[in-house]
């Protein structure tokens, strides 16, 4: 068998659905072993849309995602996507062509050690030198990509190895259970729960990777303990629910911080030192007790006192089983905050000003969006606004990327979560920064006839950074842009262009765009002007009196 089609058989074995991509001259050996395949050949505008598509599918399911691109700038035009998935901990395979490595008669031509420069950004990385190798670096490749903590990971599959032949079989993946933690160590957990006076819940990245929503209901139903969520942590318990308090979307001052303040134990889920802090830890703080898949890695701001390493769901079910409720905890002080921070969160959100100011723009979004369908965020000022005040309701339904928090990913990310849940309602919400960064892919969703929803928030610069600027008292500079017509370049693609023009008609045009199915990008200004005042002033003000 050539080994590009023993290569695309071990795709197979891998339950690999779709490959996205670029391909090049490198790799078109592969390309048509792909076109035998049941595996759906995605193709891109831009290597580095192609890869967040890829680590999206990889976060959403569990099953590493894949990506395609031949070698030289193709390959570095993975780089981002690869440092997202690595720092997001999504299970990602890239590939990469090369030329002939055995004969050339391009010399240097597009050569770029591909793989050297993929080391500090994967977990694994490889050039394929024979044929033969092709089954073992296929596994290996998906094994490291899918186990805790997921990541990253790549293979180079040079022009000359996909024509050879080999007689090797494919291997199949292994059923591997996850370790589970040891008892000690959850009766020394159990102990220090059952001794707080006021224990809080924190859950992170972590516990939305896996299905430990089910096990984390039953734990804060069956003992009351008040919960926040970091960022990456949303929708792993529903935040209507009268047990949470609220998204820890900064890192000090907000008025979920007072709840941490007052505990005196955290029960920190699924926390990942990547994500940014969602809380600073301190010396004489509360006590952390540290439940992840692994070991704590320790920084100045995160030191937890007792580790409990495994399997998460299993060792909150191990908890569960030996703790019982205690009389002497007390969550007056958490239940107070929560209900101070909802009425924070309606009050704000009643700005019927034009342009929209985030917090209404927030309730208009979750009005409209049914409670299982997914928001997709890119980077920017609105992504503060929607962790910290948008409900979700089910886990990984808030896609947001708090670890390597790079712009360009938000349409991206929507497209593969459509391609993943295609009966779910999907919207994107991107600054018009982080959308003209990939916007090209407007053409891939009218190809693959997406039903797909765009809000494009308009401030004509760089909103986020204005804010940091005006933080530390600089004047307002460099940071305005000038956009296209909106509306115009919808349709020059294809695509349905809509521009709001009274706040009040962004729900009501949100939810006809989703009925009427195909690609809708809605243009939406926006006032960021308060974000000043209100997320270094007032809040910390209002929150410091509780």
């Amino acid at each position: 068998m050539k080994a590009s089609d023993l290569f695309v058989r071990a795709l197979e074995a891998e339950g690999v659905e779709f490959v996205f991509g670029i391909p090049g001259e490198e790799n078109l050996d592969l390309l048509e072993s792909l076109r035998g395949s049941k595996i759906r050949l995605v193709i891109g505008r831009h290597e580095q849309a192609a890869g967040f598509m890829a680590a999206t599918y990889g976060r959403l399911t569990g099953n590493a995602g894949v990506c395609l691109s031949t070698l030289g700038p193709g390959a570095t035009n993975l780089v981002t996507a690869a440092a997202y998935a690595q720092l997001g901990a999504m299970p990602m395979v890239m590939v990469t062509g090369q030329k002939p490595i055995k004969s050339s008669k391009q010399g240097r031509f597009q050569i770029i050690d591909i793989v050297d420069m993929m080391q500090p950004l994967t977990k694994f990385t490889k050039v394929i030198v024979s044929g033969d190798n092709v089954p073992a670096h296929v596994r290996e490749a998906f094994r490291q990509a899918e186990e805790e903590r997921p990541g990253a990971t790549h293979l180079e599959l040079p022009e000359d190895i996909a024509r050879e032949h080999s007689t090797m079989p494919v291997l199949e993946p292994s059923y591997t259970r996850r370790p589970i933690a040891e008892n000690k160590a959850v009766c020394q957990a159990v102990q220090a729960i059952a001794a707080a006076r006021k224990p809080l819940l924190l859950i992170g990245a972590g516990a939305n990777r896996k299905l430990t929503a089910k096990m984390l209901r039953e734990f804060v139903e069956k003992f009351g303990i008040p919960a926040v969520t970091t960022q990456m942590g949303k929708g792993v318990i529903d935040e209507a629910s009268s047990y949470f308090i609220g998204n820890t979307a900064l890192s000090d001052g907000d008025f979920v911080h007072r709840a941490i303040d007052q505990a005196d134990l955290i029960i920190n889920v699924g926390h990942d030192v990547v994500e940014k802090p969602p809380f600073f830890m301190r010396p004489g703080g509360p006590e952390v007790v540290h439940i992840n898949f692994s070991s704590a890695q320790v920084d100045p701001v995160y030191f937890p006192q007792i580790e409990v390493v495994g399997d998460i769901a299993n060792s909150l079910w191990q908890i569960k089983e030996k703790l019982e409720p205690q009389s002497h905890w007390s969550f007056t002080d958490a239940h107070r905050i929560r209900d101070a921070l909802r009425k924070h969160i309606v009050d704000g959100a009643q700005d019927a000003s034009f342009p929209v100011k985030t917090q209404r723009l927030v309730k208009e979004v979750r009005e409209a969006v049914p409670d299982n369908g997914i928001i997709a965020l890119d980077n920017g000022m609105y992504k503060i606004w929607f962790a910290r005040n948008y409900q979700a309701h089910k886990p990984n339904t808030v896609l947001l990327d708090n670890a390597l928090a790079t712009m360009g990913a938000g349409l991206p990310s929507a497209m593969a979560a459509k391609l993943v849940h295609p009966d779910r309602s999907v919207v994107a919400i991107c600054g018009d920064g982080g959308f003209m960064m990939n916007s090209q892919e407007l053409e891939t969703a009218v190809r693959l006839k997406l039903d797909l929803v765009i809000l494009i928030l308009r401030d004509d610069g760089y909103g986020m950074i204005k804010w940091k600027q005006s933080q530390m008292d600089f004047h307002d500079f460099g940071l305005d842009f000038g956009n296209p017509d909106f509306v115009a370049y919808a349709g020059s693609y294809g695509a349905s262009g809509h521009r709001i023009e009274r706040t009040e008609d962004i729900r009501p045009t949100i939810e006809r765009c989703m009925q009427e199915g195909g690609i809708h990008l809605i243009d939406i200004p926006v006032d960021y002007s308060d974000n000043d005042r209100i997320l270094n002033r007032e809040i910390r003000e209002l929150s410091a009196k509780l």
